[in-house]
């Protein structure tokens, strides 16, 4: 306790007593116990009243004693079952569990990964994808204020993310990889990368291209063969060496009918090799019978045109041109949707041929856009503008129904160039993103889609778009998402027939069963998304008579079937809406296909680089009692003992309250009992 604080209470007990005795004695000189015990129940009153006020406070040191952690991160994935039947990662779990040298010096934590972490203690290696780097960045960001050290207990063989053998922890983490599994390298024949098109069009040609990769000593030489639909159609020689120990494989197959069709690259396999799992590698392309063409038009030059045509191609089944204002009736009459990117006078043809065709069309404004032009070439809406330019940053309607919003995210997205003004509409209208300036959220529309009966049209009220498709990737490392949802508009655009109540959303092929999911929307009769109806699924597998009815869960604002379950086969569906006569069909097919037996072999050189990178050590199970003593000794992981400053109330005030009220109640009793009020 301070001097200051001292001094104030001897001040507060001075003050009480002269008030006492200016109250009680002043100019007073009977004597008697009743006026002593008044005047000291009034002392009371007022020096708590006083405490009260001045609050003294002293301070306390709490010691404590600060472990560092200890992280046991077991890989959960499927290629780990063998070591683990073997009873090898729960044995070394064990081991680090129960040493009391550990215990002692570490706060011991596990978790299990495969595709995302997990905390718990439960391991079932039913995983199908691993991703290393995830895991690791995640327990680093848990730990991040605090020393750590990480006991990967893994096979080093990674099917998704960043390669974490570059993985760069903060200065608090270092990682200890148990390498489980067999590091000796075996002679294998595997296929690589198969790359195709998504999409084809019928009776064109459309490329497969493969990696054969050779792994091993002695020369081979072995036949891939290309097979569509279980018929052969493509077979080829190749001659692998120690030097030139990959090849790759091109060819262009035929699209001769519509439909889903399985295309499978396989190569010879080794004499007694060890992984056949890895010679087999298929995927599968759609045909189909038609393109959408999409015309962007644009008096001016400006990256939202390049960013806007790489989403929209990012599906084969469009194709996107460029072009000016001045377009021949006969081109525009060629487009399935025009993109009108600021619209100025030059665009009359345009607007004269939309009105006309009925084409579904989106248009962008911006800083350069003619809104008296744009005002008088359509009947849709009007924007009076001020000519005042602002940054608008998008918010998420997340009641919007006409097309799945589920995965396109606009929380850290950057704003928008675009005019401020009024707005008014003068036909039915859906909006997808509300304006927010300068921290305020506004009624006020950036992105919205007009409904009526004989035609759809989209509006985006601001330019640099482009910056969303470059923050997707920042976020995500990819455009999916962003492209996803311009795909969505642009098959909502395409489509001018009469709207659905029940739509679905599904990719018509999935490399394998963990990425199956189907989505569907049901909107009532005045087309407002129902939230309170039962939508099921009858599903019927083609190949291996598969049936199941399953229901749709609701998520947000679509409902959802998670397929993670069915096996690798093709697939009919048919989605129906209880109690109404509503109903959706369609075909998928489930690819046979594990990455996690795509490698036989543990990595062994990639997670010595991690250790040697996050100043680690690598060790073998059968190390396992050098890793515990290394870690056990190691002053880098040493207990530290800290303190704590409590500042604590020389009083606490209830207290102090409860002393005056009684204090005061007790007085005025005592002068009330002797008739002295």
């Amino acid at each position: 306790m301070d001097l200051r604080t001292v001094l104030l209470i001897v001040l507060s007990a001075v003050a009480a007593l002269t008030i006492v005795f200016y109250q009680y004695f002043y100019k007073d000189r009977k004597k008697g116990s009743l006026k002593v015990l008044l005047a000291a129940l009034r002392f009371v009153a007022l020096f708590s009243f006083f405490l009260l006020l001045v609050n003294p406070q002293f301070i306390t040191n709490d010691y404590f004693l600060e472990k560092p952690n200890l992280v046991v991160l077991v890989d959960d994935s499927n290629s780990m079952k063998e070591a683990a039947q073997n009873g090898i990662v729960a044995d070394i779990i064990d081991q680090i569990r129960t040493n009391t040298d550990l215990l002692d010096r570490f706060s011991v934590h596990q978790y299990a990964f495969g595709e995302k972490l997990e905390d718990t203690d439960s391991l079932w290696y039913e995983e199908k994808n691993t991703d290393i780097t995830n895991a690791l960045s995640a327990v680093d960001e848990i730990f991040v204020n605090n020393s750590s050290a990480v006991v990967l207990l893994t096979d080093g063989n990674q099917t998704l993310g960043k390669d974490y053998q570059y993985f760069s922890p903060s200065k608090n983490l270092a990682v200890y990889p148990v390498v489980v599994g067999d590091t000796t390298k075996y002679q294998d024949l595997s296929v690589g990368f198969l790359n195709t098109n998504r999409y084809a069009f019928l009776k064109n040609k459309f490329p497969v291209e493969a990696n054969i990769h050779y792994s091993g000593r002695v020369p081979v030489s072995k036949t891939v063969t290309v097979t569509l639909d279980g018929t052969t159609v493509y077979r080829e020689r190749i001659n692998l060496t120690v030097s030139n120990n990959s090849h790759t494989l091109s060819t262009l197959l035929d699209a001769k009918d519509v439909g889903i069709k399985s295309v499978k690259v396989q190569v010879e396999a080794l004499e007694n090799e060890k992984n056949p799992f890895n010679n087999v590698k298929e995927t599968a392309v759609e045909v189909i019978d038609e393109k959408t063409n999409v015309v962007i038009i644009s008096d001016i030059l400006h990256p939202d045109i390049g960013a806007l045509k790489k989403a929209i191609e990012s599906n084969e089944q469009r194709v996107v041109t460029v072009a000016k204002p001045n377009l021949l009736p006969q081109d525009l009459e060629q487009a399935d949707i025009l993109l009108l990117y600021q619209p100025n006078r030059s665009f009359r043809n345009v607007y004269e041929h939309i009105a006309k065709s009925g084409v579904g069309h989106f248009t962008i404004a911006g800083t350069k856009t003619d809104w008296n032009f744009l005002n008088q070439a359509q009947e849709g809406y009007t924007f009076q503008n001020t000519g005042q330019t602002e940054d608008i940053l998008p918010v998420r309607n997340n009641t919007f129904g006409l097309f799945s919003l589920d995965d396109f995210e606009v929380d850290r997205y950057p704003p928008l160039k675009g005019n401020l003004g009024d707005l008014e509409f003068k036909e039915d209208v859906q909006f997808v993103l509300f304006q927010k300036i300068r921290g305020l959220e506004l009624d006020i529309p950036l992105f919205t889609v007009l409904t009526p009966e004989k035609q759809r049209q989209a509006i985006l009220f601001g330019e640099n778009i482009w910056r969303w498709r470059a923050q997707t990737f920042r976020n995500d490392g990819n455009f999916q998402r962003f492209d996803n949802f311009i795909g969505k508009l642009m098959l909502y655009l395409s489509n001018n027939s009469k709207r659905s109540r029940l739509d679905i959303d599904y990719a018509p092929i999935f490399d394998n069963a963990q990425s199956a999911n189907i989505s569907a929307q049901y909107f009532d009769e005045s087309y407002v998304f129902d939230p309170n109806a039962t939508l099921t699924m009858n599903i019927q597998g083609l190949d291996n008579g598969f049936v199941r009815e399953s229901p749709l869960v609701l998520k947000g604002n679509f409902y959802e079937v998670d397929l993670s379950d069915l096996e690798a086969g093709e697939y009919n569906f048919t989605i129906v809406v209880e109690k109404e006569n509503l109903k959706r069909s369609g075909r998928f097919k489930i690819l046979d296909f594990n990455p996690e037996k795509q490698q036989f072999s543990a990595d062994y050189g990639k997670l010595e680089q991690l250790a040697q990178r996050t100043q680690g050590k690598i060790y073998l199970p059968k190390d396992v009692g050098t890793m515990i003593a290394d870690l056990s000794t190691v002053d880098q992981y040493r207990p530290i003992q800290k303190s704590r400053q409590n500042v604590v109330s020389l009083i606490d005030f209830r207290i102090l309250l409860g002393l005056i009220a009684m204090a005061l109640a007790t007085e005025w009793f005592i002068r009330k009992y002797n008739g002295l009020i």
